[in-house]
């Protein structure tokens, strides 16, 4: 009976850990920071389309700033939102604290949708978040490395990501419009 008994308890055990190595963390189940430093839950985002980017001011794509406002303005609401998440990981182009980047984003650009705390979104300190947008072990979907500032990706109203666009594609390109309007 002790041999069954151990037999039952390594097997229970490795089933456990066998679970634990696959199961995959969800979208909402991260807690991030706004760019005020306060606790912000993605489970808030529930039954939500959302946009997330990395951001930064002084970089050549920050024009992308006035398409991701204008598509937030048209679309924001009840069934989707943008998420911005600057990061200084590309040739330092978010220097800034984060009363810069609010004030930045808010006076050039005047930027509504919700920015988080600074990140890091590629190496060793890379963000939890970042890590599931990343890793497909995480995310159940696919590998992806942040090439740069303004990479997007999209996640659908169920948590799940649906996919990842250049950092060159335009907020405003008619794929993530599609996706936005369910038409695609």
């Amino acid at each position: 009976m002790n041999c069954n008994y151990k037999t039952i308890l390594f097997c229970l055990a490795m089933s456990i850990i066998s679970l634990g190595m696959n199961a995959q963390t969800s979208f909402y189940d991260f807690k991030v920071k706004t760019l005020e430093g306060e606790d912000f839950s993605l489970s808030q985002l529930k039954g939500k389309k959302v946009l997330v980017v990395n951001t930064a001011s002084k970089c050549g794509l920050t024009g992308q700033y006035e398409q991701l406002e204008a598509i937030y303005k048209k679309y924001g609401g009840d069934d989707f939102v943008i998420i911005g998440f600057p990061a200084n990981n590309f040739m330092k182009q978010e220097p800034g604290s984060a009363e810069e980047i609010r004030s930045f984003c808010t006076k050039k650009y005047g930027v509504t949708f919700p920015m988080m705390a600074k990140v890091s979104v590629k190496g060793e300190d890379m963000a939890p978040i970042y890590q599931w947008l990343t890793q497909k072990k995480r995310n159940g979907v696919e590998d992806s490395g942040v090439k740069w500032n303004f990479q997007k990706y999209l996640i659908d109203e169920k948590g799940k990501l649906v996919k990842v666009l250049s950092p060159r594609t335009s907020p405003d390109d008619q794929e993530i419009i599609k996706w936005i309007e369910g038409k695609s």
